[in-house]
């Protein structure tokens, strides 16, 4: 009987953690942008906060098409994804789906999610 009751006692320790660990996926994908209005704020707020809110640069490098028209589409995914280990860069691949990355990637390419200029005093 003692061993039942172990077995029975283990078998509820995964299924809590397994639980816990999908109610953490959950949480997640709940806070994750849905609208591409949604996920321009997001490369403005979460990624501008280290690499400027006009993606100029900061922390991180800037994001501008000229900065980055050497890396491939598939590479920035990959870096927005994955991270880069060793820097402050972390991966998104838990909060953002991977069409998510892929139109952050075209739309950082393509200069889209960058604010014109303006000629007023407070821009410069």
């Amino acid at each position: 009987m003692k061993t039942t009751g172990q077995a029975c006692s283990w078998h509820s320790l995964v299924l809590a953690m397994a639980m816990a660990l999908a109610i953490t996926s959950v949480q997640a994908q709940a806070g994750a942008p849905e609208s591409e209005a949604e996920l321009k704020n997001f490369v403005i707020q979460d990624c501008g906060s280290c690499h400027g809110l006009k993606l100029k640069g900061g922390l991180g490098p800037p994001l501008r098409p000229a900065d980055i028209e050497a890396l491939p589409e598939a590479a920035i995914s990959a870096i927005i994804r994955e991270g880069v280990p060793g820097t402050a860069m972390p991966p998104w691949k838990a909060l953002l789906t991977d069409q998510q990355i892929a139109w952050i990637s075209q739309q950082l390419k393509s200069g889209a999610l960058i604010a014109p200029e303006s000629d007023s005093p407070r821009s410069r």
